[in-house]
């Protein structure tokens, strides 16, 4: 199997939510609550809260992105450097998110979204040059250009919006994914860097 530990992560993340969804019990243990995390209280969900979902279009919404990403990332950066990246990151995303609410008694979070980030942004490094659909666009846009756009949104989201998405944890996923896979590949910069050089005279036609 190319990518033994996306693939045990992906099913224990579709099971456990989808038992959340009619386990009120389930749901309020691995919920991650930032006022008791930061009274070093359930430190536990800071990784729990990951292998849960608000709802079904949360759930299909990240499944599907991590699919698209992470099955090709694990047998290129390799099994225990990808489990590494989604683990680290699910928790260090969550971070920024339990400093801003600590105070918010009333504030929860949950959802795979940081390290699904951070898997995308590890793919971007590697294959900057290739394409993706988002819809309602109607052309395909490159990784790294997407990744430009992610970030400028989820930075202006995290400070402005007033939703109830975690903007914050896929802002900071996104940067966890970019760090830990220099730290773990550092020779990933230079290859991005190459890629980019080379991919813009033949793209742009300089």
């Amino acid at each position: 199997m190319a990518a033994p530990v996306a693939s045990v992560i992906f099913i224990i993340t579709i099971l456990t939510s989808l038992m959340a969804f009619s386990n009120e019990e389930l749901l309020s243990k691995f919920i991650l609550h930032p006022y008791t995390v930061y009274r070093k209280k359930n430190i536990y969900t800071l990784f729990t809260s990951g292998l849960i979902h608000n709802d079904w279009m949360h759930l299909i919404f990240n499944m599907f992105s991590y699919f698209f990403f992470a099955f090709n990332l694990e047998p290129i950066i390799g099994h225990w450097q990808f489990a590494v990246l989604y683990i680290v990151s699910l928790a260090a995303s969550d971070l920024p998110t339990i400093f801003k609410h600590k105070d918010d008694y009333r504030y929860h979070s949950l959802g795979a979204s940081g390290a699904v980030s951070a898997v995308i942004f590890g793919s971007i490094l590697y294959n900057p040059w290739a394409t993706m659909m988002i819809l309602p666009i109607p052309i395909p846009i490159w990784y790294f250009a997407f990744g430009v756009l992610y970030l400028v949104y989820c930075h202006y989201a995290a400070r402005y919006s007033r939703d109830n998405v975690n903007h914050d944890a896929h802002l900071f996923g996104a940067i966890c994914g970019l760090a830990l896979t220099i730290i773990l590949h550092p020779s990933v910069v230079h290859s991005f860097f190459q890629q980019i050089s080379e991919g813009a005279k033949y793209h742009l036609h300089f």
